[in-house]
C-alpha cells in the first residue's frame, strides 16, 4: 500500500493548519472584541476574571442600593428640617403665649397653631419614598403615628416597629442610617418628647394656665435639642452614603480595569497577528508551488 502523504506533505499540512488557527483566533478577537470566549482561551485566568465578574456583580448591587438609600435619607433630612422650623415656631409661639398681656382668647388662638404644628409633624413622620414608610422602622408599609386633636391624648401610640435595617458599604462593612419616629418624636424621655411637650403647651394654652405655660418652655428647650440631635444624625447618614457610594465608584472602576485586562482582545496585536498569518500564509504555499512535483512513475522507480 503506498502511503497518501511522505512526512513532509504531513508536516507541511501541520504547519499550515497552525497558521489557520492563528489566523482565525486572531479574527475571532477582533469580532469579538475578547480574547477569552472560552475556558481554553486561558484556562490559567478563568478562576481570576470569575472572582473579578462576581465581585463586580455585588458592587453593582450595592451601589443601586445606596442610591435607593440616599433617596430615603435625603427625604428624611428634608422631613426633620421641616420639624426643626415647625418646631421653632412652637416654641415663639410659647414665649407669646407666656407674656401677662395673653388673654385666655388670644392663647385659645395661640393653642390653635399648635395644634396645626402637630398635625404637621404627624405628617412629617408619615414621610413616605417609594411607597415605604421611612420613619416606621421595619413595618415600613405603616403609618407611625394619626392624630385627632378632639382626644385627650391627640397624637396616636406609635405603629411602627423597631428599625433593624444596616446598610452594606462596598468594603464590606454595614452601618445605620434612619431612626423611628418614634425615636425622634416620640422619646421615653419626657422632657425629651417632641409630641408631649408640644401637647402640653397646647393644653396650658388652652386652660390659660401661666404657669403651666412657661413650665412647658422648659421642656420644649431639651425637645428642641433633641430633634436637632436627630437632625444632625441624618446629615452625618448623609455624609456616610456619599462616601460609600465614592468608595463603590472607585471599587466599580478598578474591577471593571481587571476584567477588561483579563477579557478584552488587543485589536491591534490581533490584526497584526491577521496580517503576519496571511503572510505566512501565502508564503508557504508559494513556496509549496515551487516544490518539484512526483508522479506516480515516481513511486514505481
Amino acid at each position: 500500500m503506498i502511503s497518501t502523504l511522505n512526512a513532509f506533505d504531513q508536516q507541511f499540512l501541520n504547519g499550515l493548519n497552525r497558521i489557520n488557527d492563528r489566523m482565525n483566533k486572531a479574527q475571532q478577537q477582533i469580532s469579538s472584541g475578547s480574547r477569552m470566549s472560552n475556558v481554553s482561551d486561558d484556562p490559567d485566568q478563568v478562576s481570576t476574571l470569575l472572582s473579578a465578574r462576581a465581585a463586580l456583580s455585588s458592587a453593582d448591587q450595592i451601589q443601586s442600593n445606596l442610591g435607593r438609600v440616599t433617596a430615603e435619607v435625603n427625604a428624611g433630612e428634608q422631613g426633620l428640617e421641616s420639624a426643626v422650623q415647625l418646631f421653632e415656631r412652637a416654641r415663639t409661639l410659647g414665649s407669646q403665649g407666656a407674656t401677662g398681656t395673653q388673654t385666655a382668647d388670644t392663647r385659645s388662638t395661640i393653642a390653635g397653631e399648635i395644634g396645626s404644628i402637630m398635625e404637621q409633624m404627624v405628617v412629617v413622620t408619615g414621610t413616605q419614598v417609594e411607597g415605604r414608610y421611612i420613619f416606621s422602622g421595619d413595618a415600613d408599609q405603616t403609618a407611625p403615628y394619626t392624630i385627632d386633636l378632639s382626644l385627650g391624648t391627640p397624637v396616636s401610640s406609635y405603629m411602627g416597629a423597631t428599625s433593624t435595617r444596616l446598610v452594606q458599604h462596598p468594603n464590606g462593612t454595614t452601618f445605620q442610617v434612619g431612626h423611628t419616629a418614634q425615636e425622634i418624636f416620640d422619646s421615653a424621655d419626657p422632657s425629651t418628647n417632641v409630641f408631649k411637650t408640644l401637647s402640653a403647651l397646647r393644653d396650658a394654652l388652652l386652660a390659660n394656665d401661666s404657669t403651666a405655660i412657661n413650665a412647658s418652655l422648659d421642656a420644649l428647650t431639651k425637645s428642641s435639642a433633641h430633634l436637632n440631635s436627630q437632625l444632625a444624625f441624618y446629615g452625618t447618614a448623609q455624609n456616610k452614603l456619599q462616601d460609600a457610594t465614592d468608595f463603590g465608584q472607585n471599587l466599580q472602576l478598578q474591577l471593571k480595569t481587571q476584567i477588561s485586562s483579563l477579557q478584552d482582545a488587543d485589536v491591534t496585536d490581533a490584526i497584526l497577528e491577521l496580517k503576519q498569518g496571511s503572510v505566512q500564509q501565502e508564503a508557504a504555499l508559494n513556496s509549496r508551488t515551487q516544490l518539484p512535483r512526483q508522479t506516480l512513475f515516481d513511486f514505481l522507480r
